[in-house]
């Protein structure tokens, strides 16, 4: 398990990581999302151990991380820019990978290698943007450690090989003690992968929920309501995080569970009512739009 305990980290006048509490359980895949300049990167590079947190306390296992080796060596991170040595091939860097961490399982790799079509005696610095992730996602999770930081590792990768990662994950999951944690702006990728997510918003987690859970206790009305006194008291009895008008139809983003939410809303006697599940995608926008990050700041200046 990994505990954030009030975390905060300060680069010159940025405030990177602001105070930040929260538990990411074992056994479950994690998504990380966040607005650009969220903090993400910085967060993962405090729970892989690369960088100390100003004030607060950051536990694996129950054990603090940074300075530990034997934490450490249970935690691969993957940054979102691979670093491979100058002209090494792929082997070079799975024997190098095999030195760093006990655990690497070099029969996995070569098998995986092949699966991937990916030539072991091939310079990786010859290889597609593509191809260079893959052989990172491939080294960190044949890497053998109980938790794998992976920071916008699946972009660049096209859709076939997205899937047969997603896969590769899961099989992990359930054969050994895994604990994926992905940051990513890619939140449709995220959206039928992860178990639980957290939402960063300018250094500060907004939220961190199971997906279900999380998609459960959220949802869009829409309605159509003759009494203006009526649609007023339907605003006022529900937590609206956004609202839009069309015409006479009123589209509502609201905090609830939807039949509790439709519930409320044919007490008005309304013309048309139904409620709709928001996207991941959705549920970032409206509530770093509550947080006052909207993307009509960009134009409206």
């Amino acid at each position: 398990m990994i505990e954030l305990k009030d975390l905060d980290k300060i680069f010159q006048k940025i405030h990177a990581v602001d105070h930040v509490t929260g538990v990411i359980r074992e056994g479950m895949i994690f998504g990380l999302i966040g607005s650009n300049g969220a903090g993400k990167s910085t967060l993962l590079r405090m729970i892989a151990g690369v960088v100390r947190a100003d004030s607060g306390e950051l536990l694996v296992d129950g054990k603090p991380v940074y300075e530990n080796p034997d934490i450490k060596s249970q935690i691969c991170f993957l940054s979102d820019t691979p670093y491979y040595f100058q002209n090494a091939d792929i082997r070079e860097m799975r024997d190098y990978y095999m030195e760093i961490y006990p655990t690497f399982n070099r029969k996995q790799f070569d098998s995986l290698a092949g699966i991937f079509h990916l030539d072991l005696k091939r310079r990786i610095n010859s290889f597609s943007k593509g191809m260079k992730k893959q052989v990172s996602i491939l080294l960190g999770l044949c890497a053998g450690t109980k938790y794998l930081l992976c920071d916008e590792t699946f972009d660049g990768l096209d859709p076939v090989v997205r899937q047969a990662v997603k896969s590769l994950f899961a099989s992990e999951i359930v054969n050994r003690d895994f604990t994926p944690v992905i940051a990513s702006h890619n939140l449709r990728e995220l959206e039928d992968f992860c178990d639980s997510v957290g939402l960063l918003h300018h250094g500060k987690l907004l939220l961190t929920q199971d997906l279900d859970q999380l998609k459960c206790n959220i949802c869009k009305l829409q309605c159509v309501i003759r009494d203006p006194a009526r649609e007023q008291e339907l605003l006022h009895s529900l937590h609206v995080l956004k609202m839009e008008r069309t015409g006479s139809l009123l589209t509502l983003t609201v905090r609830g569970g939807s039949a509790e939410v439709i519930h409320t809303a044919k007490k008005q006697d309304p013309l048309f009512v139904e409620v709709l599940p928001l996207t991941l995608e959705e549920i970032f926008i409206s509530e770093t739009e509550v947080a006052g990050y909207d993307i009509k700041d960009f134009f409206l200046h």
